[in-house]
């Protein structure tokens, strides 16, 4: 019998990719109006680099792309492209169609819990702004954990704060190998969704795929019916 249910944040809650993109892409935008000289496409390339090379977690991003571009630090250029990636992150952070309805449903039956690599804050920022924090009873982040999915640990840590077994818990992911690899090799089920599309021939390592968060609830069933 499942009596758990575990997702991740980033692309399963709430479209992340676009909101990056559209944030990076605003902020470099606004640190042009400025003063930041050069073309837009490529000073978002150079961005996009930059973090690439540093992370995403790590806070001077700006900073380190005009040393990147050896441009004279300005905290002009650099607060208006912090600026900008704020005001559209909040923008774009929004849960995904069905999320709010489904996780209500799924509430009432099972219990609910975060598995997230990333900054505890930062994750916890992103669940209150998504209005979706009031239902889940444990968030479990790699930074409190001090490893990161696809690593055992972290998976049975969040079984633990449940007080679940691993073949009583689902784990519901957008990335093959951190979510679902990772979950499976722990006992596990998984579920993988697709809500921004992905290359179907990655889904090999889920007991099943969903494109619409809607179908989660029928999705269960169907893997609670064979436990």
């Amino acid at each position: 019998m499942l009596r758990a249910v575990f997702f991740d944040i980033d692309n399963t809650l709430y479209d992340s990719t676009t909101l990056a993109r559209m944030a990076r892409l605003n902020s470099i935008r606004a640190m042009i109006d400025a003063g930041l000289e050069g073309e837009e496409e490529e000073l978002y390339a150079r961005l996009q680099r930059v973090i690439a090379r540093f992370g995403s977690n790590y806070p001077k991003h700006y900073d380190e792309l005009l040393k990147d571009l050896r441009v004279p630090w300005s905290p002009k250029i650099v607060a208006a492209g912090v600026v900008a990636y704020e005001r559209t992150k909040f923008g774009y952070l929004v849960p995904f169609p069905g999320v709010i309805p489904t996780l209500l449903e799924l509430k009432a039956k099972y219990r609910l819990g975060v598995i997230s690599n990333g900054i505890a804050v930062k994750q916890w920022e992103k669940l209150i702004n998504l209005g979706v924090h009031h239902f889940f009873e444990c968030v479990i982040t790699s930074e409190e954990v001090g490893c990161e999915k696809p690593e055992a640990e972290i998976f049975h840590t969040a079984m633990q704060a449940l007080g679940v077994e691993p073949e009583e818990s689902v784990m519901v992911g957008d990335c093959p190998r951190t979510d679902a690899e990772g979950a499976r090799r722990v006992g596990m089920k998984t579920v993988l969704v697709r809500l921004r599309g992905g290359e179907e021939g990655q889904a090999q390592e889920a007991d099943a795929v969903v494109h619409d968060f809607r179908e989660l609830p029928e999705t269960l069933r169907r893997i609670e019916s064979v436990v």
